[in-house]
């Protein structure tokens, strides 16, 4: 992605951002080069790249949302550390079960709201209260011993999320389904529930199939975003 690199001089800004008293006056606006325009003009359906309105949502849940959306103008390759239980909540799965949810969530069910790996871990992220009642949901359903242990971050908890741009050789996490709206749909703990329930299943007993979704839809191409509108 190009256009995130900070040596590409249609990024450099003539006039630093205003974090504390708005934004800069508008002939020094008009100088300054807009890097989410630019983001909006390359490859905005790519299912793994954030779109500018997947980062003003990821900044929404920060504390001062418009500094962080002006340390991701200067130094977009750099991970960020945001808050859980106001915009989001994460379930972090292991990998190899994560991405068993994640088919079933997108071959058979709704979709998936952003979802991250890192260090062989899968992060979900889901609607806020997600990670207070998803355990005792996990806890009540007959299937839930068969599901691995989950890592459930909500209010009070905060995560490491993949940076905005990542080079070829870049480490760290890293989007699998990145942002790409303002208000992107995010699972309840009812569908995260019956990813869990679904995945185990397809461990336990491969000829036992469930779904969500009349039969109609299950021609639907895995990870295509427009699904879950």
């Amino acid at each position: 992605m190009s256009a995130w690199l900070r040596d590409d001089p249609r990024l450099t800004p003539d006039v630093a951002p205003d974090v504390t008293s708005g934004a800069a006056d508008v002939t020094d606006e008009e100088r300054r080069t807009d890097i989410f325009a630019l983001l909006r003009d390359e490859g905005r359906h790519q299912v793994a790249q954030v779109t500018a309105p997947g980062a003003s949502w990821l900044a929404s849940a920060a504390t001062h949302p418009r500094s962080m959306l002006a340390l991701w103008e200067t130094t977009p390759a750099a991970p960020a550390v945001l808050p859980c239980g106001t915009a989001f909540d994460v379930v972090n799965v292991p990998a190899i079960f994560g991405r068993q949810m994640l088919d079933r969530l997108w071959s058979e069910g709704p979709g998936s709201g952003p979802v991250a790996v890192h260090r062989g871990r899968m992060m979900l992220f889901t609607a806020p209260g997600t990670a207070q009642r998803l355990p005792s949901l996990l806890d009540w359903e007959e299937w839930g011993d068969c599901v691995p242990p989950l890592m459930c971050h909500g209010t009070g908890d905060a995560v490491t999320i993949p940076a905005l741009s990542r080079g070829p050789a870049a480490s760290g996490p890293r989007w699998l389904v990145a942002p790409d709206t303002r208000h992107p749909w995010l699972p309840g703990p009812e569908v995260v529930l019956w990813a869990c329930v679904r995945a185990a299943r397809e461990v336990s007993a491969p000829s036992v199939r469930i779904s969500i979704f009349p039969r109609g839809d299950q021609d639907a191409k895995v990870y295509d975003v427009s699904r879950r509108r």
